[in-house]
C-alpha cells in the first residue's frame, strides 16, 4: 500500500509568521543615562550629551528606547534621542523589546498582498523557532480573514478551526 501525503496534495497554504521576522540585534536603550541623577531632564545637559554621544554603536540594531526610571519626561525627549540613534540604527522605537517586536512585525504585515489567499483554506503556522509576539497572530488573522476560505492554526496534523466563510 502507497503511503499518500494528503497535507502536502491539498490547497492548503501555511501562513508561516516565523518568515517574517527582521533579523538583526534588538537593542533597549535606557534614556535615563542621560538625565541628571536619572530622573532630571536639564534640557541644555541632555542636549550637549546627546550630541557628543557615539550612536555608531547602534548601527544597522533594531532600538528600543524607553526609561528605567519613573523620570516623567517630555515626548520631545524620546523624539530627540531618536532623531541621533535613528541614523545608524534600523528601526527605532518608543518602547520596550516586545513594543520593537511587534513593530517589526506589523511593519511587515503590512508589505503582503493578502489576495493571493483568496478562497483558500489557510493555516497559520503555530510553532516557531524565533519569538512571534501573540499580537502578531491576531492581526495576521484580521488580514486573512476576507480573503481566506478558511482559517485554522496549529499545524496541518492537528490544527484548530478559528475562522470559516
Amino acid at each position: 500500500m502507497e503511503i499518500v501525503n494528503r497535507v502536502a496534495n491539498s490547497s492548503l497554504e501555511v501562513f508561516d509568521l516565523e518568515d517574517y521576522y527582521v533579523n538583526g540585534e534588538r537593542v533597549l536603550i535606557d534614556v535615563s543615562q542621560w538625565l541628571f541623577e536619572g530622573f532630571i531632564l536639564k534640557e541644555k545637559d541632555f542636549r550637549e550629551t546627546l550630541s557628543n554621544f557615539d550612536w555608531s554603536v547602534y548601527q544597522n540594531k533594531l532600538v528600543a528606547l524607553h526609561c528605567a526610571t519613573d523620570a516623567i519626561l517630555p515626548a520631545w525627549a524620546f523624539m530627540l534621542v531618536s532623531s541621533y540613534v535613528s541614523k545608524e540604527a534600523k528601526k527605532v522605537v518608543h518602547g520596550s523589546l516586545a513594543d520593537l517586536e511587534m513593530a517589526l512585525y506589523y511593519s511587515a504585515l503590512e508589505t503582503i498582498d493578502f489576495s493571493v489567499y483568496q478562497n483558500k483554506p489557510v493555516i497559520i503556522k503555530g510553532c516557531s523557532k524565533k519569538p512571534v509576539p501573540q499580537q502578531a497572530y491576531s492581526w495576521v488573522l484580521q488580514k486573512l480573514q476576507p480573503f481566506a476560505k478558511s482559517i485554522m492554526y496549529g499545524e496541518a496534523c492537528s490544527a484548530v478551526p478559528i475562522y470559516k466563510k
